[in-house]
């Protein structure tokens, strides 16, 4: 077995989030952010080198990389493992996110609950920035609501389910998830099973089509900038009054732009930015 690995800068790391579940191409490889070390990575493991080469060729036809692959075969013990160094334990508050793999031993504190992941998959590990934000928020609604179970939630574009998961480990009952990627969703509902939450809860849609006319009380959309402000009217009318609006895949340097886009579109409250490296996340809360 062999891997290749490129480290990649985060504009690089942005684009293929999205290419990874596009295209089947691009099958066999895994991103991973470095919270310690700040950096970007891209691996695969391949069965040989011509196997490496060929995945290679074919993800530079849609991402021009700054840095220089590295290439280095592996002991079938070591490919194995590979991929765990990079994922650990995380938690904020009582909420844990657990790697798959530590299921059987990681010991849940009483009365806390755990989303287990699988970083085997190019999504589903929540280890980054962005959903991290949206996640402190989430736990912060839950907090100053304290009936989360009554309360009504959306993970507007979904992607693979991780947002939607910790508000139900939070006791949240009524969600509503969606994405407009079929291969998202389906993850999204593998996810769902792994942790033990209603496969429902996650259906196909746009941000459209996917509010069907729902008011609720905090809807997340970890997108990305452009299509936050693109779709603010139809964001801002899926919050009913008293609710919360959590956005994030918003760059630091965009996130005045995208709060200035949504500040006039209604009468809100409260207002807050909050960043983590080079990402933000805004939290507008209805009137």
């Amino acid at each position: 077995m062999y891997e290749l690995s490129v480290e990649v800068t985060y504009e690089e790391f942005q684009t293929l989030e999205n290419l990874l579940f596009e295209s089947e191409l691009l099958s066999g490889w895994n991103l991973y952010e470095n919270f310690e070390d700040k950096g970007y990575w891209l691996k695969g493991i391949f069965e040989s080198e011509d196997a490496a080469g060929e995945s290679w060729e074919n993800i530079c036809h849609e991402c021009d990389f700054s840095g220089e692959p590295q290439l280095r075969e592996l002991e079938d013990k070591d490919w194995k493992e590979s991929y765990k160094e990079h994922f650990k334990p995380w938690s904020i508050d009582n909420l844990h996110w657990v790697p798959l793999w530590l299921k059987e031993e990681y010991e849940v504190p009483v009365g806390d609950q755990a989303v287990f992941l699988d970083p085997g998959m190019a999504f589903g590990t929540g280890n980054h920035a962005t959903t991290r934000l949206c996640v402190e928020q989430l736990v912060a609604f839950k907090e100053q609501r304290k009936n989360i179970e009554k309360a009504k939630i959306i993970d507007a574009g979904c992607g693979s389910g991780i947002l939607a998961i910790s508000a139900a480990k939070l006791r949240a009952n009524d969600i509503h998830a969606f994405d407009n990627d079929a291969e998202a969703v389906r993850i999204a509902k593998e996810n769902a099973v792994l942790n033990s939450v209603p496969e429902s809860y996650f259906t196909e849609g746009d941000l459209v089509t996917g509010f069907q006319g729902r008011q609720v009380d905090c809807l997340m959309a970890n997108i990305l900038a452009n299509v936050l402000v693109q779709y603010s009217r139809n964001l801002v009318d899926a919050v009913a009054p008293n609710g919360w609006l959590i956005l994030s895949g918003i760059l630091g340097t965009e996130v005045d732009e995208v709060l200035n886009a949504f500040m006039p579109l209604a009468s809100w409250t409260g207002a807050e930015k909050t960043f983590l490296d080079e990402w933000a996340c805004i939290r507008l809360v209805r009137g």
